[in-house]
């Protein structure tokens, strides 16, 4: 049975965007209210955005590939390319080369798609890794580029790409496509078929997963005309299983409705994962603002690792061991550094004895 690049209609997409028109009237009512809140918001507040943003697709779109980088490292990167005040003094290799590519996509949004821009981005990828041959260009190697189960025993091949020999003639008209504008597609549209169709393409040794989550971003970009921040990996991650089915579903055929709703889908999701992200952030400006110089070293510290733990907080709520452990305190002073702290409104607790849990005190602002 053919692979969908050898269907005689390839690369000809089949599905009706009728079916996410709500997606994306809701997706656009979404973008117009986040731009008119980050106006509204001061210069270090946005820019806090922009890096924990940045720093979250970066970190979880390698995370889908099995990569996991380190979090301050990358956020200190993304901060120095900026201009702001790094975290780390030291760079690390991988954490700074994905800091590069993620901010120079957010820079380049406006500018039309290239071949050169892609061997660009790949190059800064997997710069000094001796395992990648074809580093800043597409695959050269006769031999067929396969995604094959890891299974020693039973291996299966998931899906193949058009061989090396076509790559080039394959992406020069996927360049075209991606740079053209068309009435009948839908953002949301536009943005799911990409993904498939240079998933399908498969031009690079490796990274084609990052490669081509960062193109889903700057479609979005450059429908809206500005740099669209929307956590698309972050939801990626969470449904990890079923993102790899639906792509398997689309190895051997050109009818993508499927793909369409469950993309669609998760780019509003992602949405609303980083308009989550914004609301903590700004109210975790305010909690700090309101509690400076009430507040001892110990309470401090226990806040501020809260905080890196985003809207979500500890798993399962901050307990009086787990301050004993950070701290390192005693179980007396952690027990009224606690109750001081739900008495000033930093945290809330729930539960008694030693179910009892806190969790931050932060209501979410909206637009």
């Amino acid at each position: 049975m053919p692979w969908n690049w050898e269907l005689p209609e390839w690369p000809k997409f089949n599905c009706s965007y009728d079916q996410i028109i709500k997606q994306e009237r809701d997706f656009l009512v979404s973008i117009g209210s986040a731009s008119a809140f980050l106006k509204n918001i001061d210069q270090e507040e946005s820019s806090q955005f922009i890096v924990e943003i940045l720093s979250l697709e970066g970190l979880e779109s390698s995370r889908i590939e099995g990569e996991i980088l380190d979090r301050e490292s990358l956020q200190s990167s993304i901060k120095q390319h900026f201009g702001l005040k790094p975290t780390l003094k030291k760079e690390r290799g991988k954490e700074a080369q994905m800091a590069k590519l993620l901010c120079s996509v957010y820079e380049s949004f406006s500018k039309p798609l290239t071949h050169a821009m892609l061997w660009e981005w790949h190059a800064t990828l997997f710069k000094d890794q001796p395992h990648i041959t074809d580093i800043g260009k597409y695959r050269t190697h006769a031999e067929p580029m396969q995604i094959v189960s890891n299974r020693y025993d039973f291996p299966h091949v998931f899906f193949e790409a058009p061989p090396s020999s076509q790559v080039t003639d394959e992406m020069e008209a996927f360049i075209t496509w991606f740079n053209s504008t068309s009435v009948s597609q839908t953002i949301l549209g536009k943005a799911a078929i990409a993904h498939i169709y240079f998933e399908s393409i498969h031009p690079f040794e490796d990274g084609n997963g990052r490669i081509g989550r960062i193109l889903v971003e700057k479609i979005l970009s450059q429908a809206v005309g500005r740099p669209v921040l929307i956590a698309v990996s972050k939801i990626l991650e969470k449904q990890k299983k079923d993102y790899y089915h639906a792509l398997e579903k689309c190895n051997r055929t050109l009818d993508v409705q499927h793909w369409i709703e469950f993309f669609a889908d998760v780019i509003l999701k992602g949405q609303e994962e980083s308009m989550s992200l914004l609301y903590f952030l700004i109210e975790k400006s305010k909690m700090l603002t309101k509690l400076a110089g009430q507040l001892n070293t110990r309470q401090e510290k226990i806040l501020l690792r809260l905080f890196v733990e985003g809207p979500s907080g500890f798993k399962g709520g901050l307990s009086a061991e787990n301050y004993i452990k950070i701290t390192k305190t005693s179980r007396a002073t952690a027990t009224r550094d606690l109750a001081d702290l739900v008495q000033k409104g930093a945290l809330v607790q729930t539960g008694e004895l030693r179910h009892t849990r806190y969790f931050l005190n932060l209501i979410s602002s909206s637009p």
